[in-house]
This record gives C-alpha cells, structure tokens and sequence, in this order.
C-alpha cells in the first residue's frame, strides 16, 4: 500500500499537466470553425471523388456558416493535393478527400513527399465503391467462372484495360491474375473512359471499373457485366455475383473515398468534423447525390478510417510482394 500510495501523487501532476492542455483543444474545437475550411480535392472537377467533396463541404457550409472551399489540386495521381495537406497549419483548415488509389501510390511509391499513415490522420471514410468486371462480348464466356476458365486455357491472350500503370484499376486486375491463377495482360490508358472505348474495339477484352461507367453499354450488350470485386453482393445489382462467389475466395476490391487532415490537427476538431461528415452521410439526398456513380455512404470514425488506411497499404504491398509486380514499367 505504502508503494501504491506514493504513486498517487505522480499521478495527480501528470493529470493536473495533461487538463489544461486537454480543455484548450475542446475549447478550440467549440469555437471552430472561425473561418473558410479548404477542402483540397486532388482529382478533376467533375469526376466522382469531386462530387463526393463538394457534396460534403456544401454540408459544413451549411451546417456552421462557414464556407468550405473546394480547391481542385490535381498532379502526380492525386499526391499534389495530399502533400499540401500534410505540410498545411495544423489547425483544422485544410482538409483532403482521397480515394482508394492513394493507398496503392503508398503502397508502391517510395518517393512520395509524405507518408500516408503517419503525416496525415483521417476524419472519415466517406464512401465505398465497388468495380464491376466486365468483357467484351467477343470473348466467348457468360459468367465469372467461364472468363477465369478461358483465361487459363488461353495464358497472356486476353488484355485488360485500366485507368494507368499503378492505378487501383491496374491492381484489381493483378489481384484477379494473382488469385485466380491467371494471366490477363495489363493495357494501361488515360482514364476509364478510354478503356471502355478501347473495348468497344477489341483492342483489350476485359476490364474493371465503375458500374457508372459500364451500364450503359451492358444494357445495349456491348459489354457484359459478370461479377463485382465487392465482399458481398450489393442491392443495386443484387443479380451480379461477387468475384468471390465465382470461385476467388478473399478477393475484394473497394473504389472508397475518405477524408483527411494532417497528423498533428487536434482531436477534438477531428472529431467534431468526423461527426458532421457522418451525419450529412445518413441525410437521404446526400445519399441519393453520391448514387450517381455507385457510391454508398459509410461516415466511420477517425480511428476506424485511419485504421482502414494502414489495411489497404498493407494489402497492397502484400500484392506486389506476392506477385512479383514489377512497377518500374
């Protein structure tokens, strides 16, 4: 007792030294924000991360007075807009939305200006989308299971498109190669858009990309739609099975959107947009907005995004590990 009497004092001052420190963030947070919240979008006006950001900080305009400003900082597949949210006042301001692509540039680019994980915290994971596998119809196969079939009596004939070198376009379908036990051979363009034209002209035969993109062609049976890289089949297109169903266990791919700041922005502010991130993320018409291109809202916690960060960096790695993925090409 005598032992665990003398440490109460110890305890007190460290208590006593961590309070004052404590009450100062949630007064700061109380008061924020005192003015315009810049919200970095690192993709192109009009792209499906873009509607996402603008969606979000109409909602904090609204919801405190103060504008939150959209700021376009495109380059360098999305890093521009990060770096100048690690390197921005850690006060609160500066905000970044990301995507899932921002975890494979961590996971293969040694040379970023910042460190994902540790330069930067997230807020929230704002949306979850999944990528439809399709084909052209030349390829003669009418299901998941039927293309995997074909691709491995036929290694390296096939080609798939993706969005770049790198992007999560390219890793879906070296995750498909890698699970599956395949070999389609990667094709990379300049946007989804020009692989679905490329398809239409059989100059690549399968692809991985947004049902937003793809539907209106599935629905004319210019392409075919045979699984999703979701975990579990999604309501919107409850009749389309997962990738896992049709014979690759453990194979998900998620197209997510999130929101970060820098690693040293107090707590409490944190939280207190964590919050009003999450609640304009139930509110129907947001969630109706974000349906446009397939996106489902989700509004976690920062530890649970943070944590979701680290996951996909480490899923990825995994990948070009296992894979022997060579991205110096």
């Amino acid at each position: 007792m005598r032992g665990l009497n003398s440490a109460f004092p110890l305890l007190f001052a460290c208590a006593a030294s961590v309070s004052p420190m404590a009450a100062a963030q949630t007064d700061i947070a109380k008061s924020y924000p005192v003015k315009p919240i810049r919200f970095i979008s690192p993709f192109t006006p009009g792209a499906g991360t873009d509607t996402t950001a603008r969606t979000l900080a109409q909602k904090l305009t609204d919801k405190w007075g103060q504008q939150a400003v959209v700021d376009n900082r495109t380059g360098a597949a999305g890093a521009i807009g990060v770096e100048i949210t690690a390197n921005a006042p850690p006060d609160g301001y500066t905000i970044c939305l990301i995507s899932a692509s921002h975890s494979v540039n961590s996971a293969t680019n040694s040379k970023l200006p910042y460190d994902l994980t540790r330069d930067l915290q997230g807020i929230t994971q704002a949306t979850s989308l999944f990528y439809a596998v399709y084909h052209s119809p030349q390829v003669p196969v009418k299901s998941a299971k039927e293309l995997i079939a074909y691709a491995k009596a036929n290694p390296g004939k096939l080609l798939f498109g993706s969005s770049g070198t790198g992007s999560l376009q390219h890793f879906a379908g070296e995750m498909f190669n890698h699970l599956a036990g395949v070999k389609l051979t990667h094709v990379p363009y300049k946007g989804t858009s020009a692989v679905v034209t490329a398809m239409l002209s059989n100059e690549v035969q399968v692809g991985f990309g947004t049902m937003f993109g793809v539907r209106p062609h599935m629905l004319t049976g210019r392409l075919r739609v045979v699984a999703i890289t979701a975990g579990k089949r999604s309501p919107s297109v409850a009749d389309i099975p997962t990738l896992s169903e049709a014979g690759i266990p453990g194979y998900e791919v998620d197209q997510w959107y999130g929101v970060i700041t820098g690693a040293k922005v107090p707590r409490a502010i944190v939280n207190k947009l964590s919050d009003a991130m999450a609640q304009a993320l139930k509110e129907p018409e947001v969630a109706k907005r974000l349906a446009a291109d397939g996106s489902t809202p989700v509004g976690s916690s920062p530890d649970q995004f943070s944590a979701h960060i680290k996951s996909e960096i480490s899923k990825w790695q995994r990948l070009v590990k296992e894979a022997k993925l060579d991205m110096k090409s």
